[in-house]
C-alpha cells in the first residue's frame, strides 16, 4: 500500500471505537494509505459516539462527539467524499440496503478497501468487480503494520505516548488493544513491545 495510491474508506463502525480510530488515523497520518469517509459516515459515527458517551454517563455528549468528529475533519480535510446521488447499479442486493452509501462513497473516491466491522454487509461478489475489498479494522491495521514495521511501530509509539488519560505502558497498551478486539494487531505488535 502506498499513500499516494492506496485509499481506504472507513465505515462508521470502525471509527466509533477509539483504539481502532486512533490506530487507523495514526497510520493514515504516517502516509501508509489515504483515509476517506463521507458526511453520512461521519453523521453515523457522531450519533454512535453520543450514544456510547451517554451510556457511560458522560455529560455534554453532543459536544464531546462533535469534538471528536471535528478533530478528525481538521486532521484530514481531504478525507471527505461527496458521493454522487445516482443509485449504484448493483445486480445483487446488499444484505443491508442502508449500506449502499458506503459502497457509493468507496466507488466515488476509487478506494481499494472498505474498512468495516460489518464484513457480512459487504459481500465480495459485489465488491470484487469494483476492485474493492471489505476488511475489518483489525486485519487492515495488522496488514498495514507489516508493510513497514519500523515506520508503523514508530507511528504507534507516538500515538501511545500522546495518551494522557490514562498514560499507558506498552504492555498495557497491547492489553487494551486485545480488550477492544484488535487481537491480530496486538499479535503483530507483540515482538515490538520494547519499541512501542
Amino acid at each position: 500500500m502506498f499513500a499516494n495510491r492506496y485509499t481506504a474508506l472507513v465505515d462508521a463502525c470502525s471509527l466509533v471505537s477509539a483504539p481502532r480510530r486512533d490506530l487507523l488515523l495514526s497510520l493514515a497520518e504516517a502516509e501508509f494509505f489515504r483515509v476517506r469517509w463521507s458526511a453520512r459516515i461521519l453523521d453515523e459515527t457522531k450519533a454512535a459516539l453520543q450514544k456510547i458517551l451517554a451510556e457511560r454517563g458522560f455529560e455534554e455528549t453532543v459536544v464531546r462527539a462533535g469534538r471528536i468528529i471535528g478533530a478528525m475533519e481538521s486532521a484530514f480535510p481531504e478525507a471527505l467524499v461527496n458521493p454522487c446521488g445516482e443509485p449504484l447499479d448493483l445486480t445483487i442486493r446488499l444484505p443491508d440496503p442502508n449500506d449502499e452509501h458506503v459502497i457509493k462513497a468507496a466507488v466515488q473516491t476509487q478506494a481499494q478497501a472498505i474498512v468495516t466491522e460489518n464484513i457480512r454487509d459487504f459481500p465480495s461478489d459485489i465488491l470484487a468487480p469494483m476492485g474493492i475489498e471489505a476488511r475489518t479494522a483489525d486485519d487492515f491495521i495488522a496488514d498495514t503494520i507489516e508493510l513497514d514495521e519500523g515506520r508503523a511501530v514508530a507511528a504507534i509509539r507516538k500515538l501511545r505516548l500522546r495518551m494522557q488519560r490514562p498514560e499507558m505502558s506498552a504492555e498495557a497498551y497491547l492489553r487494551s488493544l486485545e480488550a477492544h478486539g484488535l487481537l491480530v494487531t496486538a499479535s503483530v505488535l507483540s515482538p515490538h513491545i520494547d519499541s512501542i
